[in-house]
């Protein structure tokens, strides 16, 4: 909604609003008391990836990022993705992800160095991490929930429906 003074004339307001909206543009209308002074032009598709939640995939296996990348996006969802450890560890810093999926067998950095960096770095310790990965041992599993994973769960007995899932609880929705 457009807040505008009364002396202004609203029909110039709902042109120029309608015009806008058809470009698919939010406008923001800076007025005195009787004229427009400026607007301000926002596309809208900015304003919708501003509230998306944003995951983190780190997968070396470009054939799994791209599917689960398609899935995001279905879903509503912001994937920034990076194929190793080194290069994951970085973006969870850089971009503070609202989850991290994460693989354990990666190049460049394991996943449970990945982990440990991510947990016991003040500003990232709280992103909600779920390993998705094939070992299946128990040791795997029990150090991965020590070093802070939130879920732990084994490609081979997941569907993605369900690997969905997951993630949508560790965000609360």
């Amino acid at each position: 909604m457009v807040h505008t003074p009364d002396k202004i004339k609203n029909k110039q307001v709902d042109i120029l609003f309608k015009l806008l909206i058809k470009q698919h543009q939010f406008i923001n209308v800076y007025t005195n008391d009787t004229n427009i002074l400026f607007v301000t032009l926002v596309p809208i598709r900015v304003l919708v990836l501003d509230s998306m939640k944003k995951i983190l995939f780190i997968e070396d296996e470009f054939a799994l990022q791209k599917t689960f990348g398609d899935i995001f996006k279905q879903e509503g969802y912001e994937m920034v993705s990076a194929l190793n450890g080194e290069e994951g560890l970085k973006l969870a810093k850089s971009q503070k992800p609202d989850l991290i999926l994460l693989d354990l067998i990666l190049p460049k950095m394991h996943g449970f160095e990945v982990l440990k960096n991510i947990k016991s770095d003040a500003e990232t310790k709280d992103i909600p991490i779920i390993v998705l990965t094939n070992l299946e041992g128990t040791a795997d599993v029990e150090k991965a929930l020590e070093l802070g994973a939130t879920t732990y769960l084994v490609k081979a007995n997941y569907t993605l429906e369900e690997v969905i899932s997951k993630i949508k609880k560790a965000l609360g929705e």
